[in-house]
C-alpha cells in the first residue's frame, strides 16, 4: 500500500511539522514573557 518513499516524505513532513510548531510557540512564549516585565498590574 505505502511505498518506502511515500513513508520517508510523510515522517519528514511531520518532523518538519512540529519543528515549525515548537518555534513558533517557543517565539510566542518569549515574546509574552518579555511584554510581561512591562506590565505593572
Amino acid at each position: 500500500m505505502f511505498d518506502g518513499a511515500f513513508l520517508s516524505h510523510a515522517i519528514f513532513w511531520l518532523i518538519g511539522a512540529i519543528s515549525v510548531c515548537g518555534v513558533v510557540s517557543a517565539f510566542a512564549a518569549m515574546f509574552a514573557m518579555g511584554r510581561s516585565g512591562y506590565r505593572e498590574d
